[in-house]
């Protein structure tokens, strides 16, 4: 394939022009927006900087990549068979699942939900953990299987350490949680004493992993070659197939493993200043309206837990600089910081998609703003421009993945909510990759619950792998 000229692909990654009868406007206006429209050199240098992260981590040296080793070094075979568990612990809500394997492949799946209220989410690790516990057991009693030992798959949805398949060793709480006790502890140790306290069930805990490292085995299910995993939704992390060989992090000892997936936990990428080059005053004032300022950094640009709030933050500056709702039309309520969710930028884009502005306008009236025509122009344009980074970002990142594993061809297992209901990143991303990495064949393809049933199978790979070890 031939390689896009600089000037090709800067053509094919900027945005459709704004068209406003006010020319100077016009102008003034995609000025102010526009170092968030990358020009190829920028792109090449993003891309430089991830390879470059990425062989830092793996080789142990700073990096804003933790590049972690996950220890799972295979996928199903097709011999496993029997009832395996999967606890998904990510939010205020979590799920317990039970999944039927026959030669493989699932044939039976129960689910249950449980939810953690506040006192519980922070203060005591162990109150927490009892708590995880009597859920398991609830679940398990209830089907009737108290009596049979059952292998588990905790997806664990928080920074950890892993020093192998079941030991992960929390690093720092996130979200709504906030159990000091438990930091620079054994997540799966702890849940383990928790069910020994109970001593009501047989279930063992084998396997600890992500949501991201779920929905790459759970991919693999759906398509042999998957060898990347994608999670798009409130954050974002992607996880890869690598060369054993390459991974200095190995605590256990190796049995002459190809592969293993290698967790990225790229949400972090450029908390070390590599990426401040890219970042705009709008970026900086989306991380001071965030919880945890100066973290997450390529997070914040990407994910939907973000991409609503930098929309906002520029509305909110053209509105003051009297480019936006001029006159009658009163901003309200928007220039609240997280009052613009990512839901509605996906909203906003499909009337992009579709030619249209009911749902624009609809929006903005709950914000108090009656918009005129050129408004709308003006908020879907952002709307696109913002959207369309995120998308170029991913996809230089995925470009990157693509040429680090450097097979015939490779499908990208992709879940979460921005991917799923955005109407144009999946499209975007597709047309950008092929220009980031043109001799690399890819597929993407929609690996959902990558938390709950990817958990589960990698406690079936876990069992098998312990098995072949006895």
């Amino acid at each position: 394939m031939v390689v896009p000229t600089e000037h090709a692909l800067n053509e094919a990654i900027q945005v459709a022009p704004l068209v406003l009868s006010d020319d100077v406007k016009r102008h003034k206006i995609e000025t102010r927006l526009a170092r968030l429209r990358f020009s190829a050199a920028t792109v090449k240098k993003i891309q430089d900087v991830f390879m470059s992260e990425m062989n830092k981590g793996i080789h142990q040296q700073p990096s804003s990549l933790q590049m972690e080793n996950t220890y799972v070094p295979e996928f199903l075979d097709g011999t496993e068979e029997g009832l395996y568990l999967a606890l998904d612990l990510g939010g205020t809500n979590f799920r317990v699942l039970l999944l039927e394997l026959l030669h493989g492949t699932p044939i039976r799946e129960e689910v249950k939900k449980y939810h953690i209220s506040s006192d519980l989410r922070v203060g005591s690790g162990i109150r927490l953990f009892d708590y995880l516990a009597e859920c398991v057991s609830d679940f398990v009693i209830s089907q009737g299987l108290q009596d049979v030992e059952l292998p588990l798959g905790f997806t664990f949805s928080f920074p950890i350490i892993q020093h192998s398949l079941d030991i992960g060793v929390l690093v720092t709480w996130t979200k709504t949680f906030n159990c000091p006790d438990v930091v620079n502890e054994d997540a799966v140790k702890l849940l383990h004493e928790a069910l020994d306290r109970r001593g009501d069930t047989k279930v063992k805990v084998v396997a600890i992993l992500n949501d991201t490292t779920g929905t790459l085995v759970q991919g693999s299910t759906l398509d042999h070659n998957t060898a990347i995993g994608l999670i798009l939704g409130t954050g974002s992390n992607a996880c890869f197939l690598e060369r054993a060989d390459r991974v200095e992090h190995w605590e256990t000892e190796r049995h002459g493993e190809r592969e293993v997936i290698i967790d990225i936990e790229w949400g972090a990428f450029g908390d070390n200043g590599v990426l401040d080059f890219i970042k705009t005053d709008y970026d900086r004032e989306n991380d001071a309206n965030s919880l945890i300022v100066n973290s997450f950094t390529f997070e914040k640009y990407i994910s939907g837990k973000y991409l609503g709030e930098i929309v906002r933050v520029v509305l909110a500056k053209l509105t003051k600089e009297g480019l936006l709702f001029i006159g009658d039309h009163t901003p309200g309520s928007l220039l609240v910081p997280g009052n613009l969710t990512s839901d509605l930028v996906s909203d906003i884009e499909q009337d992009s998609v579709d030619g249209g502005d009911s749902s624009t306008k609809e929006i903005l009236m709950k914000f108090g703003i009656v918009p005129d025509e050129e408004d709308v122009k003006i908020v879907q344009y952002v709307c696109e421009v913002v959207s369309n980074r995120a998308a170029l970002l991913v996809s230089i990142c995925l470009a990157a993945l693509l040429k680090r594993i450097n097979k015939k061809s490779v499908t990208i297992a992709v879940d979460g909510s921005l991917y799923k209901h955005h109407p144009r990143l999946e499209t975007w991303i597709k047309r950008y990759i092929p220009l980031l990495a043109p001799d690399h064949e890819f597929k993407m393809i929609h690996a959902e619950d990558g938390s709950g049933k990817g958990a589960a199978l990698i406690a079936a790979i876990a069992q098998r792998l312990q098995k072949r070890l006895d």
